[in-house]
Order: C-alpha cells, then sequence, then structure tokens
C-alpha cells in the first residue's frame, strides 16, 4: 500500500525588520556632521592664516586682535629685512632635493615594487625607518656625519640632507603605483617588437607618470618647509622656515601670512594641475 507524502506547508515569508526611525533619522547625521568637523578643525589654521595676511595691524607685528583689511601687507610683501633672501634659498634648494629624490626614489620604487631579490625586506625596513625616525634623530645624525667628514655646512649639506629624507617618500608612492600596473600591457609590447627599453618609455612610465609627479610635489614641499633637519645642517645659509622661527622671538610680521597664503595658493594650483593632466591623459 503506497503513500503519498502530504505536500508541507510553506511558512509564511517574513518581512524585513521593521527600522527604528526615530533612530535612523538621528544617526544619520552623525558621518556628515563628524566628516564637517574634521575639515574645519583641518583647514582653520590655513582659513586663519589667509584672513591675518589681510590684518590692518596698526605696527608691523602679527598680534590675535582684527583690526580690519588692508592690502598693504601684500604689496609690500618683500619689504621686511632678511625675507626675501631667505625665501629665495629655500626656492633654490627645494626644487634641486625634490629633481634628485625623485630621480632616485622612482628607481627604488620601481625595484621594490617589481621585482622580488634577497635583501628585499631589509631594504624595505630601512627606507620605512627614515620616514618614521624622528627628525631630530635624523638632522644630529646627519650633522655628526658631516663633521666626521670634514664637510662644511651650508648649502650642500642642506641639499643633501633633504634628498636623504624625500627618498623614502618617493619610493613609496612610486612603488604603490608599480603594484597596481598591469604586467601583460608590457608584455603585449614586447610581442608586437618593442625592446625593454621602448616598452618602459612607452607604456609603463606614462602610466606610473602621476606616482611620479606626486612624488617630485611632495618632495618638493617637504623640502620647502622642512626646519628641524634644515636647522642642523644649514650652518649660516638662512631659509624660509628658519627665519620664521627666528623672526617669531620679536614678533611675526604679517608678511609672513602673505608668504604662506602664496605658497598655499601655489600649491593648490599645482594640484588641479596634476589632476587635469591625469584627466586629459586618460581620455586620449
Amino acid at each position: 500500500m503506497s503513500t503519498v507524502a502530504a505536500p508541507a506547508k510553506s511558512l509564511p515569508e517574513l518581512g524585513p525588520a521593521p527600522l527604528n526611525r526615530s533612530r535612523k533619522r538621528w544617526t544619520r547625521f552623525i558621518l556628515p556632521t563628524y566628516t564637517i568637523v574634521m575639515i574645519v578643525y583641518l583647514a582653520s589654521p590655513i582659513f586663519v592664516m589667509i584672513l591675518y595676511g589681510f590684518n590692518d595691524v596698526p605696527f608691523d607685528r602679527q598680534t590675535a586682535k582684527f583690526w580690519g583689511l588692508t592690502l598693504d601687507w601684500w604689496k609690500n610683501v618683500f619689504n621686511v629685512p632678511g625675507l626675501y633672501p631667505a625665501f629665495k634659498n629655500s626656492l633654490k634648494i627645494a626644487p634641486i632635493a625634490a629633481a634628485f629624490s625623485t630621480a632616485i626614489g622612482t628607481l627604488f620604487g620601481l625595484a621594490l615594487g617589481r621585482y622580488r631579490f634577497r635583501g628585499l625586506k631589509p631594504v624595505d625596513f630601512i627606507i620605512f625607518l627614515a620616514i618614521a625616525v624622528p627628525e631630530i634623530v635624523l638632522g644630529s645624525s646627519l650633522l655628526s656625519m658631516f663633521v666626521l667628514a670634514k664637510v662644511s655646512t651650508g648649502y650642500a649639506t642642506i641639499i643633501l640632507s633633504h634628498i636623504g629624507f624625500s627618498i623614502a617618500f618617493v619610493a613609496i608612492t612610486v612603488r604603490a603605483r608599480v603594484q597596481g600596473l598591469d604586467r601583460n600591457l608590457e608584455d603585449a609590447a614586447q610581442d608586437l617588437f618593442a625592446s625593454p627599453v621602448s616598452a618602459f618609455f612607452k607604456v609603463t612610465l606614462p602610466l606610473i607618470a602621476p606616482a611620479i609627479l606626486a612624488g617630485f610635489l611632495l618632495a618638493f614641499v617637504l623640502s620647502l618647509d622642512d626646519f628641524v633637519i634644515t636647522n642642523f645642517v644649514a650652518g649660516p645659509v638662512l631659509t624660509f622656515p628658519l627665519w620664521v622661527y627666528g623672526a617669531q622671538r620679536i614678533g611675526v610680521p604679517p608678511q609672513v601670512n602673505v608668504m604662506g597664503t602664496l605658497l598655499f595658493a601655489a600649491g593648490i594650483l599645482a594640484a588641479v594641475a596634476s589632476v587635469l593632466a591625469q584627466r586629459r591623459r586618460s581620455r586620449a
């Protein structure tokens, strides 16, 4: 005698759990509020600097009181004794240090991101150590090395020091880009009878160009605003950060805010130009 199984009763479908609308109503503001607060916190010193570049103080020293708006400090930005030579020294040193750091750091980044060789981990550790070590330790070590080598401190020691601590930042930036590249593009170029050198310049180099540019800008900024290491190895040379440190002992002139605003604007323009160049390259 055959038995027929009774059809199983289908369970009623459970709908989505009811949401606590009151909780959702106020929790959705947490992330936007936190983001706005952090942006204001990080950008407030820059806004204050820009604002006090127009502060109409009745004397040539900056105060916390805002006296009104004026353009006098912008018209006479280099009328402060010693400001222009110090700023000129910084502009001389930063491009040279950034160029050498970019060239050496790019080669390091290519080697670290593309190849696996004996001693890779120690080299990787040394690069991260150059970033993690305190600047005062690095500055005193560099000064000791120059003293033992009987090298007079000045332009050369500043440039060598800036190259030394900037290489690691460029190498890490380029390595991150190299590790994300598709190696099949280079293989395809060589399959089309391109030599390894030609494939590098026509395929690899354009792909890592944004990272190289970012590394150069980073090295340039690091060299331009460095104070601690430069203070150890500068000797008689006075750079812009060193001049500002000396000026603040008797009162910072308002022109310092003007120079800071100009440097900030130059950085924004460089970043925008880099983004536009990348978009144009991607469209092409």
